[in-house]
């Protein structure tokens, strides 16, 4: 006995196991915020619009953040953002640990590692430009050119 599945009923089953997904959890959270400022507002103005959603405590979940799979996605990102640089507990840094990620900050930045390419597409405000070069490497406390 064979079974064979019509498109129509394919596509039904589709619609319920993602229906489905909808009713697992995912943390949404956004623990508190330990540290408000890590520089001065130039620095500020560029990791909030290009680093924030992933780096701090102050992620604004976007609406697909809201639909499974995709939420399962953004959550895990934010999380593994989190792990690595977390600007809202920055304080909790020695000034040895600061240093070590404001020089990896500006090896990714420069690189075009960061803010990801497949981030920007999604938010194309968060695209760090030339323009904002010159203050990253002053805050990374990199010379020109380096």
């Amino acid at each position: 006995m064979k079974f064979a599945m019509t498109l129509k009923q394919l596509l039904l089953l589709m619609l319920l196991i993602l229906g489905g997904l909808q009713f697992v959890p995912v943390d949404r959270t956004n623990p508190p915020v330990e540290s408000t400022r890590v520089g001065p507002d130039g620095i500020m103005n560029v990791f909030r619009r290009a680093c924030f959603d992933c780096h701090s405590n102050e992620t604004v979940w976007p609406w697909y953040g809201q639909v499974a799979p995709f939420s399962w996605l953004v959550a895990r990102d934010v999380n593994r953002g989190r792990e690595k640089l977390n600007f809202s507990t920055w304080n909790r840094l020695d000034m040895r640990q600061q240093e070590k990620l404001q020089a990896e900050i500006w090896k990714r930045v420069k690189s075009g590692d960061m803010p990801p390419p497949f981030y920007n597409l999604g938010h194309p405000e968060a695209l760090i430009t030339t323009d904002d070069h010159p203050v990253l490497r002053k805050w990374c406390r990199v010379e020109a050119g380096g």
